[in-house]
């Protein structure tokens, strides 16, 4: 019977081939205003701003912001019994999303200029595409070598710490560790010492500290252990350190200080300049050199704090918006 009839396997092909060209051309036609990458505090704030400020904006983001890490914070501004990292991000979202901002899961991992803007290309293969753009992405920590779930367990626990301005405060009186193995090491103790008369400095096997430094570190009360890391060994209420050649330490905090790796490939891949901590500059809130291209949050040398990123974000997204009230004629053109 005519209508049982099957159609052609060519047909098929060509029918799938054709919703694959429909797919990328309306893929390319949904041109952005700005897109956003990374939805931690910089990127959300940035994406809250443009939102209000009715542009058509994208945050694509790997899911992998550091403050979903953070077990509760006491240094957000207006929450004066703190905050867990989850909850912050979570309100943020709805925050932007609620005045029009899209938020897609997905990570970037090639972008470039074109004549219109910027051509993002994603893992999946596929691209997305934006007049503008601002780079979120944050930056990843050197952690000390621990399984993820013990790792995670002891940041839950408040036993491990990365951010001694962020934290110290609640480590008042307490017995402090920091492993790092040169200066930064050595100035991260020095600032905790502020916090307690028990800090313990351990530079492992390899120790690059001059003696100048050494000497200062034993005047301000800094004691320091020296040998291999044999192993960490987190509990609930303390964490337990084994040097080689060393009797068992005992802490009730360890602030690791082993530095970071921003994530600044992708600005990279647009020539915007570096700076020796693989950063980009202050100045790229602002002005990136780049037309159209800016950067907030913890890839900005600076200060990595939640509310220095909210800030960088506000001014990432109103710099990019009148940007493109410049590009479209939308603000005041002739002279006085």
């Amino acid at each position: 019977m005519l209508g049982t009839q099957r159609r052609p396997a060519c047909f098929a092909r060509w029918a799938q081939q054709l919703e694959k060209i429909t797919d990328v051309a309306a893929e390319l036609n949904a041109r952005h205003d700005v897109i956003i990458i990374g939805a931690g505090p910089a990127g959300l704030a940035s994406a809250l701003y443009l939102a209000r400020y009715r542009r058509d904006i994208l945050v694509l983001h790997d899911g992998k912001s550091r403050a979903l890490r953070i077990p509760l914070t006491h240094n957000a501004p207006g929450f004066p019994e703190g905050v867990r990292g989850p909850e912050l991000i979570a309100r943020m979202t709805r925050h932007a999303v609620q005045y029009g901002a899209a938020i897609e899961e997905a990570r970037v991992v090639r972008i470039k200029s074109v004549s219109d803007g910027f051509r993002l290309g994603l893992e999946d293969g596929s691209t997305r595409s934006g007049r503008a753009v601002i780079f979120a992405t944050g930056i990843e920590l050197n952690q000390v070598d621990l399984p993820d779930a013990v790792h995670e367990a002891a940041i839950r626990a408040g036993v491990l710490r990365y951010c001694p301005v962020c934290d110290g405060y609640e480590h008042q009186g307490k017995r402090i560790g920091v492993i790092g193995c040169d200066s930064n090491g050595a100035a991260e103790a020095l600032f905790l010492r502020q916090y307690s008369d028990d800090i313990t400095l351990m530079p492992l096997n390899h120790p690059e500290l001059s003696p100048a430094q050494m000497q200062e570190l034993s005047a301000s009360g800094v004691s320091v252990e020296t040998g291999a890391l044999l192993a960490l060994e987190p509990g609930q209420d303390r964490i337990s350190v084994r040097l080689e050649g060393r009797a068992l330490l005992e802490f009730d905090v360890i602030y690791p200080a082993l530095g970071c790796r921003p994530r600044s490939a992708l600005p990279e891949q647009l020539g915007i300049a570096l700076t020796e901590s693989g950063c980009v500059g202050a100045a790229c809130v602002a002005d990136s050199g780049t037309p159209g291209a800016l950067a907030a949050g913890d890839i900005v040398e600076g200060l990595d704090q939640i509310s220095v990123a909210m800030g960088h974000g506000a001014v990432a997204a109103t710099k990019v918006h009148n940007w493109l009230r410049e590009q479209d004629q939308e603000s005041l053109q002739a002279d006085a």
